[in-house]
């Protein structure tokens, strides 16, 4: 698989992580990849005749979004594919899409079941074009558009990068007395903007720190990962990984097929 990664204008880059194309070559379909769990929302564009992945067990076809909250995905690309994937930053893609984000949280669905026929007219325009330069500036300009007709809810905004900053150590307490929210409507705004609850957000948050860790630190032993993560002890830290990853932090380790 090819991946090519572009520069994210600079109007979008608060709300976007990252902008690849992925294309696949070759006479078989790549083989299954788990996707971990990020707390992030992505779309992936389609641009070619070809289905885009097998994920779960289901065949898309066209363009997707795809919401791993709390759940891995275990994907399947399908050879000839060519796709543009956008990863939004946690919590940014309500900008864009407009719905409640936890109608979509560990979901894989059509991108057209939520922008309609004009999703038929993107993929139109990004097959034409000659080369995926273009085909990026076609998506950041629809983005662009999109983004003028949201709306921002500034004490989460808040709350998503003081739980950053923190490296998901602050408590659902603390968010809730530096909003003034009270707990039930701080929980109903996270799970609209986010796709979580505040303490499942944190909850996986801390995970996605311990997997950078992980990564990072090579070296270091599974129960140095867990302290500096923030983990109480080595058996809450195993039992998160058991439920986001369906093994154990020495498995994710040896596991070449486990993308994170």
């Amino acid at each position: 698989m090819r991946i090519q990664s572009y520069p994210v204008i600079q109007p979008l880059q608060p709300y976007i992580k990252l902008i690849c194309t992925m294309e696949t070559d070759g006479d078989t379909d790549i083989s299954n990849i788990r996707v971990l769990p990020d707390t992030c929302v992505e779309l992936f564009f389609n641009y070619t005749s070809t289905p885009v992945a097998v994920i779960g067990n289901k065949l898309h076809k066209r363009s997707i979004v795809t919401s791993r909250m709390s759940r891995p995905m275990d994907v399947q690309m399908r050879k000839g594919t060519g796709v543009m994937a956008v990863c939004f930053q946690p919590g940014m893609a309500y900008q864009f899409i407009k719905i409640p984000m936890d109608s979509l949280s560990d979901a894989t669905v059509a991108l057209s079941d939520l922008w309609g026929n004009m999703v038929l007219d993107i993929e139109e325009q990004l097959s034409a074009a000659h080369h995926n330069d273009m085909r990026v500036n076609l998506v950041q300009n629809y983005l662009l558009k999109q983004l003028a007709n949201g709306k921002e809810s500034q004490a989460i905004l808040r709350c998503l990068k003081q739980i950053q900053l923190s490296g998901a150590s602050v408590s659902v307490n603390q968010l809730v007395n530096d909003t003034g929210f009270s707990q039930r409507h701080l929980s109903r705004k996270f799970q609209e903007y986010v796709g979580l609850s505040p303490k499942e957000y944190l909850r996986v948050s801390r995970f996605v720190f311990s997997l950078n860790y992980l990564k990072k630190y090579p070296a270091y032993s599974l129960t140095e990962i867990a302290y500096q993560s923030g983990y109480y002890d080595q058996a809450h830290f195993i039992r998160d990984y058991k439920v986001y990853t369906g093994c154990t932090p020495g498995q994710v380790l040896q596991n070449e097929h486990i993308l994170y």
